[in-house]
């Protein structure tokens, strides 16, 4: 699984337009600042707050 690099610089959170991180082996772009995980599908993610879940 693997998100282009062009992908990676224009995504922001959907919440509070912040950097992200991205863990790709784990499926998942995370945002350090709403402390929410976003998941990636078939190398597509999915920015919607309404189905990220929270991060610990």
């Amino acid at each position: 699984m693997s998100l282009a690099p062009e992908l990676k610089e224009i995504l922001a959170c959907p919440r509070c337009k912040g950097d992200l991180e991205f863990h790709e082996d784990h499926g998942e772009i995370h945002c350090p600042r709403c402390k929410l995980a976003y998941g990636i599908r078939d190398d597509i993610p999915i920015m919607l707050v309404d189905e990220a879940r929270p991060l610990p």
